[in-house]
């Protein structure tokens, strides 16, 4: 299950790059100081999930049960943060209307692929082994 997780993680960081690279590219670091996607949440995202993989690797390395619960626990944050962005694109946005908006298939797949990775990441630490 450690291996599959592994898989779907890497799913949803692929499509989280592309959402990132699509933000950046639309001019997100040069918008306004108030935006629909604050760069503070947009960068503490996949921080978060990018330190909860390392968790989850050395978990996977190491066989060590603390580390899987330690990258649930930075999963979890990034989900909390993931969600806040998904209810601001679903909505119009209190301070900018229309402009380019971001490609549906990769939100869906990316939030998909989080959903999966964090329901593997807690039945896996769960478990009684990890991989």
């Amino acid at each position: 299950m450690g291996l599959v997780t592994a898989g779907t993680w890497t799913i949803a960081a692929v499509a989280g790059l592309h959402l990132l690279w699509h933000w950046l590219s639309g001019g997100g670091m040069r918008r306004a100081k108030v935006t629909r996607f604050p760069a503070t949440l947009v960068f503490s995202h996949p921080v978060l999930a990018v330190s909860a993989l390392v968790c989850w690797v050395g978990a996977l390395v190491t066989g060590s049960r603390v580390l899987a619960w330690v990258a649930f626990g930075g999963l979890a944050a990034a989900a909390l943060l993931g969600f806040a962005m998904f209810t601001r694109w679903l909505g119009a946005g209190r301070h900018e209307k229309g402009g380019p908006g971001f490609p549906a298939l990769a939100v869906t797949l990316h939030g998909l692929a989080g959903v999966a990775t964090f329901v593997l990441v807690f039945l896996a630490a769960s478990a009684a082994r990890v991989f």
